[in-house]
């Protein structure tokens, strides 16, 4: 006859389980939703996996682990927002508005370094440049450390930004952990990137700096201004205004609620990538 005590580990070892299998499933569907653009499943069931995680750890909020799907909303709403210093300057980009701003951008590179980058005989031709998206958002950077996100802050002056992090969880498209070791050796392959397995070596990376944009995606932005003028109140100007207000919530329910994206585009650590393209592939395997 089994006791109470022996009955109450049974059940909690099961939960602990169930809890692990929900949080990887919920973290495979976010990554093939917003890192491979696959919808593998409807928000109904996602809620409804996402309802289950909560109710589980509700019961054991022993097992709750800050890089749960459930930590994207929480705490109380800040006072302030603190200042971070950037371990390198997040500097901003020039403008070019016609042919001839980039021809003199051109010339004043091949004058940086010395020789003319198009007649370079040890570079392919396409390799030259790596052409970027450009999303009319919020420069953003996102630390993990030990494959755990710990700090997002804003670029600021370029040397101290604020530190935006319990806003920045609640963005869907910023995973709060990497993928597991297995998965980014597969995604390795996948995208041949080989030559990183010595990054699996000690994986998770123990400190890794990202950067790239927090935006507001054009359809979530009528909506929000929909609502608005429902309530009467002033609609928003553009979806870049509407981004820097929603970020700089001190309430993070309020910024959960406008459903912000985020594009990863750049890595500070030397990982030993050589070109801009290796950094997105780098991204992309990583989660």
């Amino acid at each position: 006859m089994e006791n109470k005590n022996t009955g109450n580990i049974s059940e909690k070892k099961k939960a602990e389980e169930r809890i692990k299998q929900l949080r990887k499933s919920i973290n495979y569907y976010r990554y093939a939703y917003h890192v491979l653009d696959k919808s593998l499943i409807s928000d109904a069931a996602l809620d409804s996996l996402k309802k289950e995680l909560f109710d589980l750890e509700i019961k054991y909020p022993e097992l709750i682990t800050p890089d749960s799907p459930t930590q994207r909303v929480g705490g109380e709403p800040l006072k302030e927002f603190k200042k971070v210093r950037h371990e390198t300057p997040m500097i901003s980009f020039d403008d070019a508005f016609s042919e001839q701003d980039v021809l003199d951008w051109l010339e004043r590179l091949n004058n940086y370094l010395g020789r003319n980058v198009l007649e370079d005989k040890n570079l392919i031709k396409d390799d030259v440049f790596y052409c970027e998206l450009k999303i009319d958002g919020l420069a953003m950077e996102f630390v993990y450390n030990d494959g755990v996100f710990v700090q997002g802050s804003t670029r600021g002056d370029g040397l101290i930004g604020e530190n935006v992090t319990q806003n920045i969880k609640t963005i869907e498209a910023v995973p709060l952990k990497l993928l597991d070791k297995e998965e980014v050796e597969k995604n390795f392959k996948i995208l041949k990137l080989e030559k990183f397995n010595h990054l699996l070596k000690n994986w998770p990376i123990p400190h890794l700096v990202v950067r790239g944009e927090v935006y507001m995606g054009k359809k979530e932005f009528e909506r929000i201004n929909k609502e608005q003028q429902k309530k009467g109140e002033k609609a928003f100007a553009n979806p870049r205004n509407m981004a820097a207000g929603s970020i700089r919530q001190l309430n993070p329910k309020v910024t959960a609620g406008r459903k912000l994206d985020s594009f990863q585009y750049d890595i500070i650590n030397d990982l030993g990538q050589t070109t801009h393209e290796e950094e997105h592939l780098l991204l992309k395997a990583f989660g």
